[in-house]
């Protein structure tokens, strides 16, 4: 079974997820400042692809690299399982401990409200 992500690891896939594709300089680029030098982030991405979370596309001396999982598929795998440990399989219970350490708004609540709504129309 894949292990969780690092946070590191975890800002390099989403770029990858946002673009569909990217080559390192790309990935490079859309950090924040710092940025990593550029062998940093390659040997990252190289890590990601021997994990399995990314694929490689050789283009000869340079390689792109895409997503081997989507972010949703990703968020299954690990995010699901780690909240149902921590509130018993209920999103209730999940939500009211975001509310009360204030975490949420009501503007933000009010938004799952429709979106939850919407999704059931």
């Amino acid at each position: 079974m894949k292990r969780r992500l690092s946070e590191k690891e975890e800002s390099l896939m989403q770029i990858v997820w946002d673009r569909k594709h990217a080559f390192a300089k790309e990935v490079r680029e859309a950090l924040p400042d710092p940025k990593p030098h550029i062998n940093t982030v390659a040997t990252m991405m190289r890590r990601l692809a021997d994990k399995g979370f990314l694929t490689i596309e050789d283009f000869g001396s340079t390689y792109r690299y895409l997503p081997a999982m989507t972010k949703k598929e990703y968020t299954n795998l690990f995010v699901k399982p780690l909240l149902a440990g921590l509130f018993g399989n209920s999103i209730k219970n999940a939500v009211t401990f975001f509310a009360e350490e204030e975490e949420i708004s009501a503007a933000e609540l009010k938004e799952i409200l429709k979106m939850i709504e919407k999704k059931r129309k």
